[in-house]
Parts: structure tokens; C-alpha cells; sequence
């Protein structure tokens, strides 16, 4: 079975390849396509992508073709709430890492809750990565606790927290929090709504 696909179109390749990054921690089974103008999207079969991430401007300046594709338009938004974009789901990009990632997860969580309308991932990607206390720590450290706090917690060593802090980056592959937050909210581990 192919992978669902999804586009970022966006001119500033830059953001668009961190937000690939982001996309790609956030739901592992899709493919991620950058192009940097609409005639590039024109230009590869756009019929195929399940949606689309789009830097507001070009879809300002080819709404027509947005608004027949409104479900699949996510508009990557850098200033607050924009009347003429209200048909649309909107990402706001100018704000904190921690706030674009909740933005991401609460999509991901409106549309594709326990993974609807998409395919199942890898059975390997099934097996439990973590124990019990590892995925503990992964929580509180998700719901921002300082290792301290999670020592005093859970009544362990602050030297214990940071072996187990270690454990799950490397167990999971993880460099940071904001990716170990992905992992958490879209595995069950913590409800987006609680961090």
C-alpha cells in the first residue's frame, strides 16, 4: 500500500522543510512533498495529495482552486484570525516551537483522531517501546517537569531521570521535546488538551 502524500507549498523553503520534519514526526506514515509556488503544485498531480499546506499568500492569489479543495487546505498563517481565510483550517506559523506543535497536534487530533483515515502503521511500530517507568518520566517530562520535579514525583534519583530521560530519546529517536510531545499525544500517551 502506497503512503498518503502531502504537500507544503510555500516559497520560504526553509520553513517549509522544518515543517516536513514536523509533519513527518507527527504522522510517520505519510510522504511530505515541498514545492515553492502553485505552478509546481499544477505541475505534479495535485488530485493525489490528501492535503495541502499552504503559505497564505498563494492561496490568496489562487483561492479559486482552494476553496473546491477547502477539506484538504491547511493555510500556514502568520498573523491571527484573517477574514478572507475563514473557510479554512489555519496553521499559524509565526508563534513559539511548543505552540506550533499543539497547533499540529490539534489538527491531527480533529481529523485524524486514533489514526481515522489513515493507514495503520508498520506492525513493528506496534511493539511497546517503553516500560512502564520510562513512559512515566516521557509524560511528565511532555507535561513540562524539570527533572527534579519528576524525581521528587516519582520518588527516584534525580541521576535515574536522566538515564531514563536518555533512554527514551534514544529508544524513540528523538532529539528534542517538542518531537518526545509528538510521540506522546499521537501514541496515547498524554491527551493534548494536558500539556
Amino acid at each position: 500500500m502506497c503512503k498518503p502524500k502531502l504537500v507544503i507549498v510555500d516559497s520560504n523553503t526553509l520553513a517549509a522543510m522544518g515543517l516536513k520534519q514536523l509533519l513527518q514526526s507527527l504522522v510517520p506514515v505519510v510522504e511530505v512533498d515541498l514545492f515553492g509556488s502553485m505552478a509546481e503544485l499544477e505541475a505534479n498531480h495535485p488530485e493525489h495529495y490528501f492535503h495541502f499546506f499552504v503559505a497564505m499568500n498563494i492561496v490568496l492569489e489562487n483561492r479559486d482552486f482552494f476553496i473546491q479543495n477547502r477539506r484538504k487546505t491547511i493555510v500556514l498563517s502568520t498573523a491571527g484570525g484573517d477574514n478572507q481565510l475563514s473557510d479554512f483550517h489555519c496553521l499559524p506559523v509565526n508563534v513559539p516551537e511548543k505552540e506550533l506543535v499543539h497547533a499540529l497536534l490539534r489538527l491531527e487530533q480533529h481529523g485524524h483522531k486514533g489514526g481515522q483515515h489513515l493507514p495503520p502503521p508498520p506492525r513493528n511500530s506496534e511493539q511497546r517501546v517503553l516500560s512502564d517507568r520510562e513512559a512515566e518520566v516521557m509524560v511528565l517530562i511532555v507535561q513540562g517537569y524539570i527533572n527534579k520535579e519528576i524525581a521528587d514525583r516519582l520518588n527516584i534519583g534525580l541521576a535515574t531521570v536522566v538515564t531514563h530521560r536518555k533512554n527514551i530519546m534514544e529508544k524513540l529517536g528523538v532529539k528534542s521535546v517538542s518531537a518526545l510531545t509528538i510521540y506522546a499525544v499521537t501514541h496515547g500517551y498524554v491527551d493534548i488538551n494536558k500539556i
